[in-house]
């Protein structure tokens, strides 16, 4: 029996095209035992997908990773989005890809192109991501330019903070400045995968998150009409829980590299699911009739509060992987919130980190753990 929230078209499809990337970053929400290239869905079924993708309403697709510029038929693979009618985003860490390559992506279709960025700075830009790419990002950026103009590429620069980086929020501004990009985009990390295991040296300070806010607000109002700036607050310094992917099984399908279909990047985390598969499936069917789907639609999975919450269809409950990764329980209010039985996990990792923070400075601790199999000490100097 399906739910009512079925019926409803998803707006987006993530389309997971690999695991495979060259970079490390110490926020990867990957998940931990990431997926082989020889299982990897090949180009026709992908581009079946969306077409089926487009029969359900969907309008736009997002080429992500890993490292989409990893397959070899990514312009295929855009060709064939493009002609499903998909409007077509890459999401890139931007390795791997030449003048000559962007020009060809461009050829096939592409539309929106959106670059990350570890830092404003070389060394630091470096060490989150465990390699060295940060000026050939630089370079990319420049080469895009040419691409906004002459194709009209839209182009979105996109910047993960965390403590080690926040308070240079004004230098990665600046440097948006002079890349030009559409629309910066400057998300808090989100503790899933690697980013929870590096929490300790991710989370920002109380501090530091008033001043990040009174410097976005600033560049909000200097950059109004050239470039549009999207801030993405962390979870944990939250009132309530944000709507986690517009809520499980209700606006977005997440393909991920081998053909399974997730409601959202994290679902794998939450033990006993099925994931149906598009190797299996039509889109459709899984939209609308699969168990992993309709799990945690509606309202009538929900403990109390978040049952008799006025919120409880403005939020759904907050994230059902946070809460398991929290809690151990993927049905459980999301610990974010301050309605929560569980709020106390959360209050308690802040009071450490802001106390600690004070005492020893924002630079503990000194050891990431690397998007590799061992922890890797810091190249940071004092």
């Amino acid at each position: 029996m399906t739910s009512d929230t079925s019926s409803q078209i998803p707006l987006s499809l993530i389309a997971e095209l690999t695991h495979r990337c060259p970079l490390h970053c110490v926020y990867c929400s990957n998940p931990v035992e990431m997926q082989k290239a020889s299982s990897e869905l090949p180009a026709a079924d992908w581009i079946r997908v969306f077409h089926e993708a487009a029969r359900l309403g969907i309008l736009h697709i997002h080429l992500t990773g890993g490292e989409p510029l990893a397959r070899a038929d990514l312009e295929e693979l855009i060709a064939g989005a493009h002609g499903a009618h998909l409007y077509t985003n890459l999401i890139t860490s931007g390795v791997g890809l030449s003048e000559k390559r962007l020009a060809a992506l461009v050829e096939a279709a592409l539309e929106h192109i959106q670059l990350s960025f570890q830092d404003s700075q070389q060394q630091s830009a470096e060490e989150i991501s465990g390699t060295r790419s940060h000026d050939h990002k630089i370079q990319l950026a420049r080469i895009i330019q040419k691409f906004q103009r002459l194709s009209r590429l839209a182009f979105t620069m996109n910047v993960v903070v965390h403590r080690r980086n926040i308070d240079r929020l004004d230098e990665i501004i600046a440097l948006a400045e002079k890349l030009v990009p559409d629309r910066l985009e400057i998300a808090n990390v989100q503790y899933y995968g690697w980013a929870l295991r590096n929490r300790e040296s991710l989370l920002p300070t109380s501090r530091q998150l008033e001043q990040a806010r009174a410097t976005i607000e600033s560049a909000k109002a200097r950059l109004l009409g050239r470039i549009r700036i999207d801030y993405v607050a962390p979870d944990y310094y939250a009132r309530y829980p944000k709507a986690c992917m517009g809520g499980w099984g209700r606006r977005l399908l997440l393909i991920d590299p081998s053909g399974n279909a997730l409601p959202c990047h994290a679902a794998v985390v939450i033990p006993g699911m099925k994931f149906d598969s598009v190797r299996e499936h039509s889109l459709e069917w899984i939209w609308r009739q699969s168990e992993a789907f309709e799990r945690y639609r509606g309202e009538e999975w929900m403990p109390e509060p978040c049952r008799s919450c006025e919120r409880r269809e403005l939020d759904f409950g907050g994230c059902r992987c946070q809460a398991f990764l929290l809690t151990g329980n993927p049905s459980a209010t999301d610990p974010v919130c301050s309605l929560a039985p569980d709020h106390h996990v959360i209050e308690e990792q802040l009071l450490r980190i802001n106390r600690i923070c004070e005492q020893v400075s924002d630079r503990f601790p000194e050891i990431w753990l690397y998007r590799t199999s061992s922890p890797l000490p810091s190249s940071r100097t004092p």
